[in-house]
């Protein structure tokens, strides 16, 4: 028995130091990315190239994942609210709950999903095959010119992608609403904007740039730190986007607390 309790307590205390030593890891990273994103040299092309992917070339999957969120949401508030003859206020819970919640963590989960995965098999990728080490022969930061570059254009980007998100949901709860429920366009579509406030909007953008940071910055972390072979780029893969969700969702709760708690 006290063998036992021994062994269980000893696991808890080395995930315990494995958890701090992790958290001490990512906190050093994202010190030194902040060092690095203010600091010439600037590597415009990589910029650019950032810009487009993770901006430009997310657009379709944001879009249609708003479209179909948005339309959802005003089936099942108008299922639940003809409970209580509440059916009017389709458009102000659509808006609200498109702006406020559903759009910036949707758009930030696609991210994560899509360009979190994607930064952190190229980044690991290129650790295997050297080209990090060639770098900095060349006399090149690795975080100056590989990480720098993406975190910036997550977090430039993604508040973008939050507002299309958000308009295309509303959009999406407009097309449901007036086509098969029988709303009126132009008086949804007054509602909708004579509900929402500047603190939605502003609420919903400041979001969708602390998870773009956090997305790009999980994908950088774990490609610069992934293993050897193909088994650690899976690896770093999978973990980077499993971490950058659960961020996104803690970042998402904080924030929301930040905003809104009386």
């Amino acid at each position: 028995m006290i063998k036992f309790l021994n062994h269980f307590l000893g696991s808890i205390g080395a995930a315990a130091l494995s958890f701090s030593a992790m958290v001490g890891r990512v906190s050093i990273f994202t010190a030194q990315t902040l060092r690095h994103m203010f600091t010439p040299p600037v590597y415009g092309r990589e910029l650019l190239i950032s810009l487009m992917n993770i901006g430009y070339l997310s657009l379709p999957v944001v879009g249609l994942t708003s479209l179909f969120t948005g339309g959802a949401l005003a089936l099942q508030i108008y299922a639940g609210g003809s409970r209580f003859s509440a059916e009017a206020v389709v458009p102000q819970i659509v808006a609200i709950g498109m702006v406020r919640e559903l759009g910036p963590v949707l758009v930030g989960l696609m991210i994560a999903a899509r360009v979190t995965a994607s930064v952190a098999a190229e980044i690991a990728t290129m650790k295997v095959t050297e080209q990090i080490d060639a770098l900095v022969t060349l006399s090149t930061h690795p975080m100056k010119y590989l990480t720098a570059p993406r975190v910036w254009a997550g977090l430039l980007t993604v508040p973008f992608l939050v507002a299309v998100g958000d308009i295309i949901g509303i959009m999406g709860g407009w097309l449901v609403s007036t086509q098969s429920l029988d709303f009126n366009s132009a008086t949804y579509l007054r509602n909708t904007i004579n509900f929402l406030q500047a603190a939605d909007i502003i609420s919903s953008l400041v979001k969708g740039a602390v998870f773009g940071f956090i997305a790009t910055l999980m994908g950088c972390y774990y490609g610069m730190n992934s293993g050897r072979g193909a088994q650690g780029v899976g690896q770093a893969t999978k973990a980077s986007v499993v971490s950058a969700a659960i961020l996104i969702l803690a970042a998402n709760f904080l924030l929301t607390q930040a905003f809104f708690a009386a």
